[in-house]
């Protein structure tokens, strides 16, 4: 079986196929400075360190199907190239974008011979396996749970959201981080330096440096891939020194690490209401950035805002509603990039809002009292009574119209006999809410005839 490439880590065909190439000089440089061992992995020493399961594993001892779920450069498939160097075991590589349930089929036929034949064991790396369909995902069921492979899979999607359950429950899920920023300065560095990197040919400025390293947010590949642009075009020029404008001109901007269909998606968005609702405009205006920027479409947006407006907000201020909604109705009529105006005027009215989640409270203990069977008979002065026999059946006798007696507000009960007295709506003293907690006060006891 052949070795399947990623398209940056070329992983090492098994022992059975010729021996791969060694990495051509002229590779990109994340090519060149992948680890060759697990003693120049940087990063993920929580996964590393002595009788972790994952180091287990690369070094050739007993160890459960793994998952590795994280975000992209942080070394899932470097790590599963490592595997391969592990005797005796055999090692074999697919890409969920290229197989099927038949190539599945495949390895388990190939590795049930090996075993029964050579008492040799195959680890199977799938790549991106989120991509792979429910039934692909089952066909991995019974190899996984009689370790017929041990499956190493990589996905950069929450599992929880991308992996069925079954396989997930057999799966001891290894979530790789984001590298530190030293992390990344020791990739640079060491890139810079060694002779299968630039071997020296450039140096780097500690601005420049800096700047890489927020750019990359973590991501060695994205790292390694800056420098290298950058490098080369400073070799261009005739110089040797990598500053901060040969970086700007080499990286137009950083990639919002994003997914739409996602745990980013998620991720992102709940940071976006909860900064809202904790009162942070900056912290808001961020999120809200890093999702237009990441092409997150802005009806989306302009709808948790106005779900946001009355959830939270509510009636501590009136207006946040009306701004809610005039954003959202901005971005159908004039649309991106304008709309992005009032999107972030409408982000920052409800992040300084006086906040109030009354009007949720209200209406879910309401509902939840309906559904609990809480409904009783409508008083018989509140039923219709414009029909025939209506008058016959009581309906409508009795009821005092408000705008007879001054004020507009008279004694009369409302609510079914089973909820007199029962209150739903309970104003804060934030904001707006203020005034009505004492304007209801008044109301409640008028309607109900309670004494002063």
């Amino acid at each position: 079986m052949a070795a399947e490439d990623d398209g940056l880590f070329a992983l090492p065909a098994p022992d059975d196929a010729p021996p791969a190439d060694p990495v051509r000089i002229d590779a990109p440089l994340a090519v060149r400075m992948r680890p060759r061992e697990l003693s120049e992995v940087v990063g993920q020493a929580h996964l590393l360190r002595p009788g972790a399961p994952l180091r287990r594993l690369a070094e050739g001892g007993e160890a459960a199907s793994v998952l590795l779920y994280g975000p992209p450069g942080t070394g899932k498939t470097t790590l599963a190239r490592l595997l391969a160097d592990v005797a005796p075991r055999h090692f074999v590589a697919l890409s969920a974008l290229s197989s099927g349930v038949k190539e599945l089929r495949d390895v388990m036929s190939d590795a049930r011979r090996r075993r029964d034949r050579q008492n040799r064991q195959t680890v199977l790396f799938i790549d991106e396996v989120h991509r792979f369909s429910r039934t692909q995902q089952d066909a991995l069921l019974g190899a996984v749970e009689d370790r017929l492979v041990l499956l190493v899979a990589a996905t950069t999607e929450n599992p929880s959201f991308s992996v069925v359950s079954p396989l997930l429950s057999r799966l001891l899920v290894l979530q790789l981080q984001s590298l530190a920023e030293d992390e990344v300065r020791e990739l640079l560095r060491r890139a810079v330096k060694e002779e299968r990197g630039l071997g020296g040919a450039v140096t780097l400025s500690s601005e420049a440096e800096d700047a890489l390293v927020r750019l990359a947010a973590g991501d060695a590949r994205s790292a390694l891939t800056a420098l290298e642009a950058s490098a080369d075009g400073v070799a261009d020029t005739g110089d040797t020194v990598v500053d901060v404008a040969a970086v700007e001109r080499a990286v137009a901007g950083t990639t919002v690490r994003y997914d739409r269909q996602g745990d980013q998606h998620h991720d992102v968005v709940s940071a976006f209401i909860k900064s809202i609702r904790g009162s942070d405009p900056d912290a808001a205006l961020h999120y809200l950035a890093r999702m237009l920027v990441a092409g997150e479409d802005p009806r989306f947006i302009a709808r948790r805002l106005v779900v946001h407006a009355s959830e939270d907000v509510g009636l501590a201020d009136p207006t946040a509603l009306q701004a809610a909604v005039a954003a959202a109705q901005t971005v159908q009529l004039i649309g991106m990039p304008e709309a992005r105006l009032a999107l972030a005027q409408a982000t920052v009215h409800l992040a300084m809002a006086p906040k109030s989640n009354t009007v949720i409270t209200g209406i879910d203990e309401a509902m939840a009292d309906v559904r609990a069977g809480a409904v009783g008979e409508i008083p018989a002065h509140l039923r219709y009574g414009r029909y025939a026999g209506a008058r016959e059946l009581g309906n409508a006798i009795g009821y005092r119209y408000p705008h007879r007696v001054p004020g507009g507000v008279l004694e009369q009960q409302y609510p079914p006999d089973d909820l007199v007295g029962r209150d739903y709506y309970r104003p804060t003293r934030h904001g707006e809410e203020h005034v009505l907690h004492e304007r209801l006060i008044r109301l409640r006891r008028a309607v109900r005839g309670e004494e002063t």
